[in-house]
């Protein structure tokens, strides 16, 4: 990633929507804005826009400086926690504006994210430099994203929070 002018930014509506018409534009669904300046910069601070028909397949960060802290600053997301044979542990809604708007998740925790409204659009903050997910990361029990599984397993996530 090229450096970037860095510049002081408001964080207000017309950048979330413009983030969020990003995402349905995304073949993926969803949209990072980045306010690191650069992949290896030792801190990620990220704007993320992701709609509901959006698959981010179960998870985890194995590095022990990868926490990763998550707020919803529009919208809704449920939050899956699971253990390395896909059973779910734990699940939260989080909305903003309501008494949970977010989540630290330890390092090692699988966890995946799922939009419940579209538009929606988090905060997310981890220690970089920014790494692409490793095998190791992505437990066997889910599909990975862009499979033929993967809009079924994502329907079944959006399920346990109907």
């Amino acid at each position: 990633m090229a450096a970037r002018e860095l510049h002081t930014r408001w964080i207000d509506g017309a950048m979330l929507e413009t983030l969020s018409a990003q995402a349905r534009a995304s073949a993926r669904r969803r949209r990072n804005l980045n306010f690191h300046p650069t992949d290896d910069f030792p801190s990620n601070r990220l704007l993320n826009a992701i709609e509901p028909d959006s698959y981010i397949p179960p998870h985890c960060h194995l590095e022990a400086t990868k926490d990763e802290t998550l707020f919803v600053l529009k919208g809704t997301i449920g939050v899956l926690l699971f253990d390395g044979a896909g059973a779910v542990l734990d699940q939260r809604v989080l909305r903003a504006g309501s008494d949970c708007v977010g989540i630290d998740i330890v390092h090692g925790t699988i966890h995946s994210l799922v939009a419940l409204l579209p538009g929606t659009v988090a905060f997310e903050a981890k220690a970089g430099p920014f790494v692409p997910r490793t095998a190791g990361e992505l437990p066997g029990f889910a599909p990975a994203e862009g499979s033929p599984d993967a809009q079924a397993y994502l329907a079944w996530m959006h399920a346990r929070f109907d």
